[in-house]
């Protein structure tokens, strides 16, 4: 078994407005002991973020998480006014060992008429029980549907090209060094607050056809509850941020050949710890 957790925690920001990493890695202990947690909007030294003081959100929560290892993704990188690094972006925790990771810049076409900033694609390949697994987690454009439109093609794109690598095997020249082969499988999840709802045509574009032997996505949370409708992770009791009716767009989506092997995807709707609900996957392993 494989527990997967993905929660956008709004730099640790509750529905009280405190700011608390350890609340954060409490929550998610509560909901399963779970081997791998994607977290999106972390943030280190941004002290305007409300309720926070500039903390290393990064640090904090690792500290909170002891037995996993994070790879940090950095989608925003700005110098601050004391010549000190500002960042923002997403993070997975893995007890598993992490074979490689990779951190891909996401599209960021110009739209000149929303506010919009960098986003990114993180990527483990996890040594799991079963084998190597490819994580990925990002946080899709809020603003412009013309960047979160490009960015949902490269996240398609990006699955063609681990297919690729999956296929490719050792190579008859040897080489060390940066260049010895390291595992990238087919087999992937790919978890995220995406931005759009599932009635929304990107929803269905994520799961369309990508190519000859490349797996396409699957939403787990259709294949462990098919024809029930999704349960909202977002406005269900922030209603400052969003007062209408709370709907769902965080959602966990696997290659078709782990379809078989989703056993449950749990959305924890008692937790006001941020302003979306984590969401949990459990696969079998």
């Amino acid at each position: 078994m494989l527990d997967l957790i993905t929660w956008n925690i709004q730099w640790c920001r509750g529905c009280d407005g405190v700011v608390d990493p350890v609340r954060i890695a409490t929550v998610c202990a509560e909901m399963a002991d779970a081997d791998v947690l994607c977290f999106q909007e972390v943030a280190r030294n941004y002290p305007e973020l409300d309720g926070g003081r500039g903390e290393d959100q990064f640090a904090l929560l690792a500290r909170a998480l002891p037995g996993y290892e994070c790879v940090e993704g950095i989608a925003v990188d700005v110098r601050a006014p004391d010549g000190s690094r500002r960042q923002f972006g997403n993070a997975i925790f893995s007890r598993f060992p992490v074979l490689q990771a990779f951190r891909h810049l996401l599209p960021f076409p110009a739209d000149p008429d929303v506010p919009g900033m960098q986003r990114i694609a993180v990527e483990a390949v996890v040594q799991a029980g079963s084998g190597p697994l490819r994580v990925t987690t990002t946080h899709l454009a809020y603003y412009s549907a013309r960047q979160r439109a490009a960015q949902v093609e490269r996240l398609r794109e990006l699955e063609s090209e681990a297919a690729g690598h999956a296929s490719d095997g050792m190579h008859a020249r040897k080489e060390d060094g940066p260049f010895v082969f390291r595992p990238r499988p087919a087999s992937g999840i790919l978890t995220a607050d995406f931005n759009f709802r599932p009635e929304d045509p990107l929803w269905a574009r994520m799961q369309a056809p990508i190519a000859p032997g490349v797996p396409a996505y699957r939403d787990s949370w259709s294949i462990a509850h098919p024809g029930r409708p999704h349960l909202p992770t977002l406005g269900v009791y922030d209603k400052d941020q969003w007062p209408g009716e709370a709907f769902c767009c965080d959602f966990v989506f696997v290659t078709e050949d782990l379809a078989s092997r989703v056993e449950d995807v749990v959305v924890n709707a008692a937790t006001d710890a941020s302003d979306h609900q984590p969401v949990l996957l459990r696969l079998g392993w």
